[in-house]
């Protein structure tokens, strides 16, 4: 199904197709029942009073603060992939993909010719995303919201119409990059801040609004800053979800690439030297080398099972967080099986476009854009991703992979091509978004503290987390490192929020 087609609504297919389009953006999940496929936008919309939840699913959720297709939080109820079609005939489903990313990088390129190219590309997709109405997008600050911004007015003759959330909270607030570049495009710009009260407020709304548990944290303030469009009379907005995994914008690339030069260390001075060293008392005794000791032992572990090393329940322990009879009901190793088979499906291509396209299934397609469709609709708004548009992925599959990183300069020729367009403080700036200072709040403000014991308690008493680690969590753990732990505080909140209102009889057994 193209990005820009409306989804179907559900309904019952004896014998068939149906399709997602390249990353999901709209999704289509299904169930067999009695030989027929139901599908539905949601999951929620195909499950009744018998389905049952799955504890993988959850615990899915614990690891990716998502679930991840093809699995939902219902036993039997399943997900398409992005790019996936399911075929049904004679009573059985076939998942197979449709469309799978090929990298063909240009040879000796003109970087003038590739600048005009993509700069029309860019120009025509917002083009294509506007519907007439009035002309508005998020403004992060950030490098895709403020190219948005700029095309915008290209593209229709009008200024801009931007909508940006603040945080007063030290280092979570960057509303002086988008009211710099509101500035620059002569926007109509449209600011809230988003407060402790707000939380307190939406938090039971916006997680019930979802068909399945949904926790990054960033959806609250996409919430409010797409009702502040509403009440701006806005109808669609558009968002520059895809710009970092498309033209390599991500820190974590640059990382990846120090991790890599690793494997040109001489195999004899790795195993012979370095590794033994690094392995002793004396080297635990000074700073430098318990750097290099941890440096080796992330390059020494391939991708994409090093990402499981920075993941937060695999770090704290499976077995230190959840009750006996929930682990008994689940695998751990399942996310990184799933994880490992993503990883595999880009082949012939720069370990780089390789992170790309499992970023596109990952970032994108599970957490990205189920945030920004979850807030959107949460507040009323259709929403455009014209980064996403096929003729601008198609041109980004061609690009060098040096000019999406360059040494370790991110998303080089997105930004050399833009230059003189977008203010130079932008270019230069590093990536943050609509980032949530939920740990620091949930120390200081009392209703929002409540809330979250509140609903970490109820979720112990569903047999899914153990009492004493919540204790532990809520007590200690939060008030000593509030920005860590704040993010596992909210993933169970979430969690419970959900249950409560989709699920509230919900046990372990």
């Amino acid at each position: 199904m193209p990005p820009n087609q409306t989804p179907p609504a559900p309904g019952t297919l004896a014998q068939g197709d149906l399709s997602v389009d390249r990353f999901a953006i709209h999704t289509l999940c299904y169930r067999v029942v009695d030989g027929q496929l139901r599908f539905a936008t949601r999951a929620d919309d195909l499950a009744d009073e018998t389905t049952e939840i799955d504890p993988q699913a959850i615990f899915d959720y614990l690891y990716f603060h998502v679930i991840p297709s093809p699995r939902t939080i219902y036993k039997g109820i399943y997900r398409l992939p992005p790019a996936h079609t399911a075929s049904m005939h004679n009573g059985q489903v076939k998942v197979t993909p449709h469309w799978v990313p090929k990298f063909d990088e240009l040879r000796n390129p003109s970087f003038e010719a590739l600048k005009g190219e993509f700069r029309q590309l860019l120009q025509d997709a917002v083009a294509a995303q506007l519907d007439g109405s009035k002309p508005a997008c998020f403004l992060s600050g950030g490098t895709d919201s403020s190219t948005l911004a700029g095309m915008i007015g290209l593209a229709s003759g009008k200024a801009a119409n931007t909508y940006s959330i603040g945080f007063d909270a030290q280092g979570y607030d960057e509303m002086e990059f988008a009211r710099l570049a509101a500035r620059h495009f002569k926007t109509e710009h449209h600011e809230y801040y988003v407060t402790p009260d707000d939380l307190v407020q939406s938090i039971a709304k916006v997680a019930a609004s979802y068909d399945q548990p949904f926790g990054n944290s960033s959806a609250l303030p996409s919430y409010y800053c797409a009702k502040m469009a509403v009440e701006d009379g806005v109808t669609k907005i558009l968002g520059g979800d895809g710009g970092d995994e498309l033209f390599g914008g991500n820190s974590r690339y640059a990382k990846q690439r120090v991790f890599g030069w690793y494997q040109h260390v001489p195999g004899m001075l790795q195993k012979g030297l370095l590794e033994p060293f690094l392995k002793t008392g004396l080297a635990e005794q000074f700073a430098l080398t318990r750097k290099a000791k941890s440096y080796v032992e992330q390059a020494s572990v391939p991708m994409p099972d090093r990402n499981q090393m920075y993941n937060l329940i695999m770090h704290l322990g499976p077995a230190e967080v959840l009750t006996p009879q929930f682990m008994a009901q689940i695998d751990t190793a399942a996310p990184l099986q799933l994880e490992r088979q993503v990883w595999q499906m880009a082949q012939n291509c720069s370990h780089l476009n390789k992170e790309l396209a499992y970023d596109w299934r990952f970032t994108l397609a599970e957490i990205d854009l189920p945030k920004v469709m979850g807030a959107t609709g949460c507040a009323g708004v259709a929403v455009g991703f014209p980064m996403l548009d096929e003729r601008l992925v198609d041109f980004s599959l061609k690009l060098p992979t040096d000019y999406k990183l360059k040494g370790l300069k991110l998303r080089w020729f997105f930004k050399e091509a833009l230059r003189g367009f977008l203010p130079n403080e932008i270019l230069v700036k590093k990536k943050q978004g609509f980032g949530l200072p939920f740990g620091v709040w949930a120390n200081t403000h009392p209703e929002l503290k409540a809330l979250a014991t509140e609903s970490l308690h109820s979720l112990a008493k569903r047999g899914v987390v153990r009492a004493d680690f919540i204790e532990t969590l809520l007590t200690q753990r939060l008030p000593e490192h509030p920005g860590y732990y704040g993010e596992m505080v909210w993933i169970l909140m979430m969690l419970e929020q959900w249950l409560a209102a989709k699920a509230p009889n919900f046990r372990m057994v």
